[in-house]
C-alpha cells in the first residue's frame, strides 16, 4: 500500500490504491503509460486487456462502451425519453423503456450470474405486438430484428432494441 489515505485508515479502509493503477495503453513495458517507474504496478492483464488491443476487438468492452456512450448521445429517446420500468417483480432483470414521441428504446439487462427469462407487455405503451431491431448487445447479435416475445438472456446479457410497431 502507498497511498497515504488508505495507511491512515488501514485495515479497516483498504485505500484508493486498487483503483489508481496507471492507464493501460499497450501491452508495452508500464502498459504504455510512461517510460519511468510509475508510483503502482501495472498488472499482468495489461499484456491482453489495454487500449490498443481492446480497440482492434469488435466485441471488447472498450467498443460496447465507445458505441453505448454515442447511442445515448443519437438516439432521442436515450437522451430526452420518459423512463418506464418493466418487470419491477424480477429481482434479477433490469428492464425499462425509454420513450419521446414515436421512438422507443428497450434496455434489457441480466444482472445475474444465471439464465433469466424475460417477457415483456407494452400493450400500455401503445405496442400491442411490437418488433424491435437489437442496436446493441454483449451477445454476439448484431443488428438483428425479431419480435418481442419472451427470451432467454444469458448470465450478465445486456441487450438495447429499438422497439418499433
Amino acid at each position: 500500500m502507498k497511498d497515504p489515505i488508505g495507511k491512515l485508515g488501514w485495515p479497516i479502509m483498504k485505500g484508493r490504491d486498487g483503483e489508481r493503477t496507471p492507464m493501460q495503453w499497450t501491452d508495452g513495458a508500464n502498459g504504455g503509460f510512461s517510460s519511468a517507474t510509475s508510483w503502482l504496478p501495472v498488472p499482468a492483464s495489461a499484456k491482453t486487456h489495454n487500449v490498443e488491443s481492446e480497440s482492434k476487438d469488435r466485441d471488447s468492452i472498450l467498443n460496447f462502451y465507445k458505441h453505448l456512450l454515442s447511442l445515448r448521445h443519437t438516439e432521442k429517446a436515450l437522451l430526452d425519453g420518459d423512463y418506464i420500468a418493466l418487470n419491477t417483480d424480477d429481482p434479477n432483470v433490469l428492464s425499462y423503456v425509454r420513450r419521446y414521441k414515436d421512438d422507443a428504446v428497450l434496455v434489457v439487462l441480466n444482472m445475474s450470474a444465471t439464465e433469466q427469462r424475460v417477457t415483456f407487455n407494452l400493450s400500455s405503451l401503445g405496442l400491442p405486438s411490437p418488433t424491435a431491431q437489437i442496436v446493441l448487445t454483449n451477445q454476439g447479435e448484431h443488428r438483428l430484428q425479431r419480435p418481442l416475445r419472451p427470451i432467454a438472456l444469458e448470465p450478465f446479457a445486456a441487450y438495447i432494441l429499438k422497439v418499433t410497431r
